[in-house]
């Protein structure tokens, strides 16, 4: 596993918990807005820190820390991921794994043998309209099985959607809604202008944030908690 970035400390990336956070480098999407442009596109790649570092790191931070988050990128690329996150659960951690679903034979294989505690999975646009948000289709079933591999786990988890107004519409949203009726959590998170993979996403806004709690408010109607960031 290559990993290109490491967060020592966060209050609000696991629910309820205090945890660091793993950035993996590499990624398999190419999301327009993506603000981590330096994990996804290897012309962009600057930091690589040895596993051995990272795992001397978790160690000093037993009995300190609840969890650890391992996001992207997307972790599901590397094929030693099972093995770090198993390495990570005998030191004590919880674990937290982000994820854009496009392999759920690594979800399944994590929470079939109870590597995991909390599964968080972007859900990008409807799932036939990939195309607008990376400029290529994603296999929609691959997401579909993805998705309901996440609910049906017994494992915490929640579904997030960042939305950029150009590319999502408030239909987009409607749809996605239904299509992950019934989950514990959704949220609707704003997309904020940074350094993105594509640069002229720049000149796109969100919606309001009036607009936003309104309409996670409508989206209740088929799933138990939306909420905004």
């Amino acid at each position: 596993m290559v990993i290109g970035g490491l967060q020592k400390f966060s209050l609000v990336d696991y629910p309820g918990k205090t945890c660091a956070i793993i950035f993996t480098r590499g990624c398999n999407f190419r999301c327009r807005y993506c603000h981590n442009p330096e994990l996804v596109i290897p012309e962009q790649y600057t930091l690589e820190i040895p596993l051995k570092v990272v795992f001397d790191f978790l160690e000093t931070r037993r009995g300190k820390l609840d969890a650890v988050e391992i996001t992207g990128g997307e972790p599901t690329q590397h094929a030693d991921l099972i093995g770090v996150i198993s390495q990570i659960k005998d030191m004590g951690f919880l674990v937290k794994l982000d994820s854009n679903g496009s392999r759920p034979e690594v979800l399944k294989t994590a929470i079939d043998q109870k590597l995991v505690d909390y599964l968080a999975m972007d859900v990008k646009a409807p799932l036939k309209d990939y195309v607008k948000i990376m400029g290529w289709q994603v296999p929609a079933e691959k997401l579909q099985q993805s998705i309901s591999l996440i609910m049906n786990s017994g494992i915490d988890y929640e579904f997030r959607t960042t939305i950029v107004k150009s590319l999502t519409s408030k239909d987009d949203l409607r749809e996605i809604a239904k299509t992950i009726k019934g989950a514990k959590r959704y949220f609707l998170q704003k997309f904020i202008p940074a350094k993105l993979v594509d640069s002229s996403c720049n000149n796109e806004v969100s919606y309001s944030d009036r607009e936003l709690q309104e309409l996670a408010q409508e989206l209740m109607r088929y799933v138990v908690f939306c909420g905004v960031r």
